[in-house]
């Protein structure tokens, strides 16, 4: 990577505060537990903290609040009810055979919420990281497709970080990696920020070096639009695996193998150009139907980029 695409990482990180995702994190949120009897009022609070440390479980269970009448939901930022009770139309409603509904239910009607219940409840953690990583790659995807047909993506999708100064593959993938660094470290119950995520944040800033040269090379090798499918496809990859790296580093306390993380690659590379090409679609047919009626030809690259060291 030339000094000048470094420089226009600098640039681009430089922009970002992690005071907002600390904040969030920092957020003491009260969620009512709605329920007719203790055995279900057990049931719901037992949910909500299970597998917790001891220090984190009494400070979680703090946020949770047994009612059984009428609620004034204004005064609380969650209201759950369990099943057996009579509930307002559209209310949350906890089953106990079905929590991973309610968990992905919870989390798409209160996005706002999902750092802070990432963070205190671990049912709502890995959801919440997984949708923060599927859209950051996704994010990155459009915007590695939208450089490379600047007068076509951003005339019909809004794109307000593709006019700014910084605005290259290079500094706005990093920039937006470190972001869901800090974003993954606060929802892990970890402190975010360049201070507390040094390591983390070096190896977003040299995975950019890889995943560039990569791209570029397939850009030139691959015709038909292929290798602009290929080069999202990388920017997709990268940023996968990378977001799950970081997953896996928080809760366990350390990162995949080498070979686990070339599985994982190939696995999001070949996510990322299916992705690529309903983009591509959508904007440019033409270029989309001709690499699809080569695409047995071309070949992508199987995990050539070391995301995690």
């Amino acid at each position: 990577m030339n000094f000048e695409a470094l420089v226009g990482i600098r640039k681009a990180i430089s922009t970002l505060n992690s005071k907002h995702v600390r904040e969030l994190s920092e957020r003491s949120i009260r969620v009512a537990l709605v329920a007719a009897h203790e055995e279900s009022h057990r049931r719901m609070e037992e949910f909500f903290l299970r597998d917790l440390r001891p220090a984190r479980r009494r400070e979680s269970a703090v946020q949770l609040e047994r009612l059984t009448g009428p609620v004034a939901e204004q005064f609380y930022d969650l209201v759950v009810y369990d099943e057996a009770i009579i509930s307002p139309p559209k209310s949350l409603v906890f089953h106990p055979e079905r929590t991973r509904q309610f968990v992905e239910r919870t989390l798409s009607r209160r996005p706002d919420l999902g750092i802070p219940l990432a963070k205190s409840f671990l049912p709502f953690r890995r959801p919440f990281v997984h949708r923060i990583i599927s859209k950051t790659a996704r994010e990155n995807t459009l915007f590695s497709l939208a450089t490379a047909l600047p007068d076509v993506v951003p005339s019909v999708i809004e794109l307000p970080w593709a006019v700014a100064e910084f605005a290259s593959d290079s500094a706005f993938l990093t920039m937006n990696q470190v972001r869901m660094a800090f974003i993954i470290a606060a929802a892990s119950d970890r402190e975010p920020g360049y201070a507390h995520q040094k390591s983390e944040i070096a190896t977003v800033i040299g995975s950019a070096f890889g995943w560039r040269a990569l791209a570029r090379q397939l850009v030139g090798k691959i015709p038909f639009g292929g290798g602009l499918v290929a080069k999202a496809a990388v920017a997709y990859a990268g940023t996968k695996v990378l977001g799950l790296s970081l997953d896996r580093l928080y809760e366990v306390g350390f990162t995949y193998t080498r070979e686990e993380r070339d599985h994982l690659y190939a696995d999001a590379y070949r996510q990322g150009k299916q992705i690529a090409v309903r983009i591509l679609g959508l904007v440019r047919p033409d270029l989309a139907a001709k690499y699809r009626s080569q695409e047995s030809v071309a070949s992508g690259p199987r995990g050539n980029i070391a995301m995690i060291r």
